[in-house]
């Protein structure tokens, strides 16, 4: 096999066939030195799976036999090198089968790293993982630029399994080393490369001369100084930990996500010996993977996948234009553009346009475009005060404000000026499509496109279907969402659809509960303290009081049980101009007082019941209503669209988990009203 290769040229080299005995590498031999292209069999994304590793050790066994100048690995992939770790193959693994697992992951890991030449990993695109616990242990680290490497392992529950721990801490400054697995938070190129990570970072067309510098031994490492060295020892260490413990229950409690505490034990108890680390990293990732909160955060990962998997491929959507320039209707276009979409956005007034230009800069330099990426995005953002776009559109989204007559003013504008075949979505969050669609230009042609803000952060849009709208409009604009990599959800028209239909009374109760003399402080760290992201009355604050006022109007004039009824200071407080944070006062005065960040010590079940369980009560309501196709749907969408506290589940899995939720829901029905009476749902909710 190698005295073929030798005789292709390295362009023919790449795109060689697989050699029959594997099924996820390509070797490829070029003089003194083997490339291993990892090339996942079926798949556009590399992923780290046992099968990988078991097709790595043989290689090495190969290699080793070879005894080449330089041992290179890299992926064929052209989105990047590896995503990490293959979930679908450990998700299911527990006690003993678990730490076998690992145990043989980390054997073929300790190969590579034994190696007796110099072995080069050249990393682009999303290095995260398994993939860069692969990288790890190579002698060198090549990056090209664009390349972003980290340990998300934290948000499923735990933290990195195939040597991550050890090899991380050792290689560069400790604490940030904890940091990036603390947080989960990625090192983008230049980052990766001033924190040590990487040895060198450069352009493709440079890559083969740094990997024979890196062969020649030319290539200068950074063994982290003075600092790396001192927390080598277990006082040290005990000092940094406690620190981090201090950071960590802050913003994730112990109680609900054990991961974060069991790395930093790690660290503290073994940071001094690589080896016993390594021991004690496979037991501990063994323990975690068992916990509940690994388990829901698992299932939350399959959520997410399932949501994208469903959305079809073809969206026949190249040119997107976009009615409306403020901050929703900017943050689509932007992202839209960002992610390739052709983009033309108008508004009645031409200062949000310009705005629309420098917010689509910030969106951009926040996610790390290059600089050529991000002039390419805002090539294909144009501001088009005319509105000529809408003639040339295949998607058109009305984003104005949540005003039915402004909205049917401005379909009738777009009939008989939308080309054929072009679809008309509204961004509506509280208005019935019911109510729009004889105003539409064409009804099987229009459906609701619901975005959440900001769309740059927010990764859920719920497609919204009405009794007009055809199969294939629905199809498209799923494809559309997935295509512009958010999570479609797809529900029926109905008051709030499903998020702010299970949203709503979670900030509705916590009106009425301070009516009652509650202390707002205390409301928002009791659901800090279940999980919550954001408390109810900061979270009021954060959508803007006149909004909740008008969402809880429109709720209560569609639904069978209504929300709580707003207090009548409430809507003095709009009136007033205190509308939440957007105006320095509302629930909060900003001036003032800081809303709290940390969930409290012992909160007050009863709040929380009153706060959460409605909104297992809506979830319900919305399964049975058939707003929501299933369960997995309902907790998906709520958990990406409101961050509902991602580790029990979603507030369908909490409830059939709980158990006692419609008994406790019939309580607080006789103490406070009907609008907790349980959902008739129940009685076929398993």
């Amino acid at each position: 096999m190698s005295d073929v290769l030798d005789q292709i040229t390295p362009d023919e080299a790449t795109h060689a066939p697989k050699p029959a005995e594997t099924a996820h590498w390509r070797r490829e031999d070029q003089g003194g030195r083997i490339t291993l292209w990892l090339d996942c069999e079926g798949t556009g994304t590399n992923v780290i799976s046992e099968a990988v590793l078991r097709e790595l050790d043989t290689l090495l066994d190969e290699a080793k036999q070879a005894q080449p100048d330089v041992l290179v690995i890299r992926s064929a992939k052209p989105g990047g090198f590896a995503a990490g770790a293959d979930i679908d193959g450990f998700a299911d693994l527990r006690g003993e089968g678990a730490v076998e697992m690992l145990k043989q992951g980390h054997a073929g890991l300790d190969k590579l790293a034994a190696l007796p030449f110099p072995t080069v990993a050249v990393v682009h695109g999303a290095t995260l993982g398994g993939g860069f616990e692969l990288a790890l242990a190579c002698d060198h680290r090549l990056g090209v630029e664009g390349v972003k490497l980290g340990f998300p392992e934290i948000q499923l529950g735990l933290h990195p399994g195939l040597g991550g721990t050890f090899r991380l801490t050792r290689l560069i400054d400790p604490v940030a080393a904890m940091q990036m697995m603390l947080t989960g938070k990625s090192a983008h190129d230049r980052k990766a490369k001033k924190l040590g990570i990487l040895d060198a970072l450069v352009p493709e067309r440079h890559v083969d001369a740094a990997i024979d510098a890196a062969a020649k031994g030319k290539l200068t490492r950074d063994n982290g100084g003075f600092k790396a060295t001192a927390l080598r020892t277990r006082a040290a260490r005990s000092l940094a930990a406690n620190r981090m413990r201090s950071e960590s229950e802050r913003q994730a409690p112990r109680a609900h996500f054990p991961a974060p505490f069991a790395l930093i034990d790690l660290w503290e108890d073994h940071g001094g010996d690589p080896q016993r680390m390594q021991a004690a990293e496979i037991a501990s990732f063994a323990e975690l993977l068992d916990s509940t909160t690994a388990q829901n955060l698992i299932r939350v990962f399959f959520l997410r996948r399932r949501l994208k998997s469903g959305a079809g491929k073809d969206d026949g959507i190249a040119h997107v234009h976009v009615i409306g320039a403020g901050a929703m209707g900017a943050e689509i276009a932007a992202w839209s553009a960002m992610q390739g979409k052709r983009v033309t956005i108008e508004d009645v007034k031409l200062a949000p346009l310009g705005d629309t230009i420098r917010r689509a800069a910030k969106i951009y330099e926040k996610k790390h475009l290059s600089g050529i990426e991000a002039r390419d995005a805002l090539d294909r953002l144009m501001p088009d005060p005319d509105g000529l776009g809408r003639a040339r559109a295949d998607l058109v989204i009305e984003a104005a404000p949540e005003k039915a007559t402004l909205k049917e003013s401005i379909y009738a504008e777009l009939t008989n000026v939308m080309k054929p075949g072009a679809i008309l979505a509204t961004n509506t969050s509280s208005l019935r499509l019911a109510d729009l669609v004889d105003a539409a230009p064409d009804p099987a042609l229009f459906a609701g496109l619901h975005f959440f803000n900001p769309v740059s952060s927010m990764p859920l849009v719920e497609v919204v279907s009405h009794d007009l709208a055809s199969d294939a409009t629905l199809d498209r604009l799923a494809a559309f969402t997935a295509g512009i990599d958010r999570l479609p959800a797809r529900v029926t028209d109905y008051p709030g659809f499903l998020v702010n239909r299970v949203l709503a009374p979670y900030m509705m109760e916590a009106m009425v509960m301070l009516d009652e003399g509650h202390d707002k402080v205390a409301i928002d760290r009791a659901a800090l303290a279940f999980g919550m992201p954001m408390g109810p009355v900061t979270l009021a604050d954060q959508v803007g009081l006149d909004i909740c006022l008008e969402v809880a109007r429109s709720l209560n004039a569609g639904l069978d049980v209504p929300v709580a009824e707003t207090p009548d200071w409430l809507a003095k407080k709009v009136e007033a101009g205190e509308t939440g944070k957007k105006a320095g006062k509302g629930l909060y005065d900003y001036e003032s007082e800081k809303s709290p960040k940390e969930p409290a010590d012992k909160p007050d079940p009863a709040i929380i019941d009153r706060l959460i369980l409605p909104m297992c009560n809506a979830a319900v309501e919305c399964l049975r209503k058939g707003v929501v196709a299933d369960a997995e749907t309902a907790d998906a969408a709520v958990i990406f669209g409101t961050g509902f506290a991602p580790f029990r589940g979603g507030p369908l899995h909490y409830a059939r988990v709980r158990g006692d939720v419609p008994e406790v829901l019939a309580r607080l029905e006789k103490q406070h009203g009907p609008r907790f009476a349980p959902d008739p749902g129940w009685d076929d909710f398993g």
